[in-house]
């Protein structure tokens, strides 16, 4: 896509999703109807998406889930290959939602690289991270990053741009006053087994680790920002589990996945002990180390400073497992334990934690680790069988490169799905 070529997004109400209309620099006008059909709204009692299509496994009962991160649109952009970057990004982007058609993707942090651009125009990358989301006409949700809080950039401006923009958008912005300073992107996402359930079967957690600059920084004054979630989170998360308890019933009826971009510090000390055979993938970058800003001063807050909101995950129903991004030399997956922090009231006492796949051309690196995505995939024991549906799944996950190669392949077991 040009710079010179920018979109439009227009609703059309409850009878739609939306209409995409191209302003080229040639003078051509194209518009694109994006979902003509009357959406579907959810029925059941907790509703966090009045007037979006109710989220669903495909009718043979599988669910396939796509996870990017780090795209670092906008790195440079006053260079020759700064913008280039970002068409490779937007390359990779569009080639694995073609080959893999997921069913949801997940961004998970770091959109834009914000130290690098200006205030009247750092929101229009968001807009070409979504043109390719846009085109597959695919769901998706986003988490920020350190380098998406800068001066001429927060997480709040950005979850504002995609709401706009992108009519398939599933990211929202918690109560105020929860997530702290600058960190207000902490949310849940309800997927359901078919459109016929009035209960989800699994939820997508989004939490907001913060990090980079205030935005009333300068140049010359920069204020670190923490760069953990929040401790308001906590109370929150467990005023969120009430309510779906109280609506949906309990809560072993639902799996969980997390998402937050920078890793718990509290689990950085997986690496050491870090087996290849057990934790296939990359393993090329010090976790806690892959950030341009540096981790907020532990002389201050402590080690534990993220104790309280790692305690938290696993009061989260059937925990699968913890996606982050952030360290762009990391692809592996490791179990972690609560036990570092106690034994957490419910529950599992351990959970899987997994880094996600460096996506985007820009951001450090190096050529040889590859671009590309995390996929988790929820079968069915009992695919396309109805009368012998039990409710079990196997779910999956593996590395897919921007080329095809397939590595880093995982069972993370077998779990039943109401």
């Amino acid at each position: 896509m040009s710079l010179t070529t920018f979109w439009e997004y227009i609703s059309l109400g409850s009878t739609a999703s939306a209409r995409r209309v191209c302003h080229c620099s040639g003078g051509t006008t194209s518009a694109l109807v994006f979902d003509g059909t009357p959406q579907r709204p959810l029925l059941d009692v907790l509703n966090p998406y009045p007037g979006k299509p109710k989220l669903t496994f495909r009718a043979d009962g599988s669910f396939k889930l796509m996870v990017m991160s780090d795209l670092h649109m906008g790195e440079n952009q006053d260079t020759d290959w700064g913008p280039e970057q970002d068409v490779n990004t937007t390359r990779v982007m569009r080639r694995v939602l073609k080959d893999e058609k997921p069913d949801y993707v997940a961004i998970s942090g770091d959109l834009i690289t914000g130290e690098n651009t200006f205030a009247e125009n750092s929101t229009k990358y968001i807009d070409m991270i979504a043109l390719p989301l846009n085109e597959a006409r695919v769901p998706f949700s986003s988490i920020h990053g350190n380098h998406d809080n800068q001066i001429n950039i927060t997480h709040m401006a950005e979850i504002e741009r995609e709401r706009k923009v992108a009519p398939l958008s599933y990211t929202r912005a918690a109560p105020k006053g929860v997530g702290g300073e600058q960190g207000p992107g902490n949310y849940w996402v309800p997927i359901y087994r078919s459109k016929r359930d009035s209960s989800p079967s699994l939820i997508l957690w989004f939490f907001d680790s913060r990090g980079g600059i205030t935005s009333n920084s300068t140049q010359q004054n920069q204020i670190d920002l923490p760069d953990w979630v929040d401790e308001s989170v906590v109370p929150w998360m467990k005023s969120e589990l009430e309510k779906q308890e109280k609506a949906w019933g309990p809560s072993t009826t639902r799996a969980s996945l997390a998402f937050v971009h920078i890793p718990p510090h509290i689990v950085e000390a997986l690496q050491d002990g870090l087996n290849s055979t057990e934790s296939p993938g990359l393993d090329e970058d010090n976790m806690g180390g892959g950030s341009t800003q540096s981790t907020v001063r532990t002389d201050i807050f402590g080690s534990g400073r993220d104790g309280p909101f790692w305690s938290s995950l696993f009061t989260l129903p059937n925990l699968l497992s913890v996606v982050s991004g952030h360290d762009h030399g990391c692809e592996w997956c490791a179990t972690a334990s609560s036990s570092s922090t106690g034994s957490a009231s419910a529950g599992a006492s351990s959970v899987r934690f997994c880094f996600a796949k460096h996506t985007g051309y820009g951001g450090y690196g190096q050529h040889e680790w590859g671009y590309g995505v995390r996929l988790f995939e929820f079968v069915p024991q009992h695919k396309g069988i109805r009368a012998l549906d039990n409710g079990m799944y196997s779910v999956k996950t593996w590395i897919r490169l921007e080329e095809g190669e397939v590595r880093a392949k995982m069972d993370l077991g077998a779990y039943k799905l109401h």
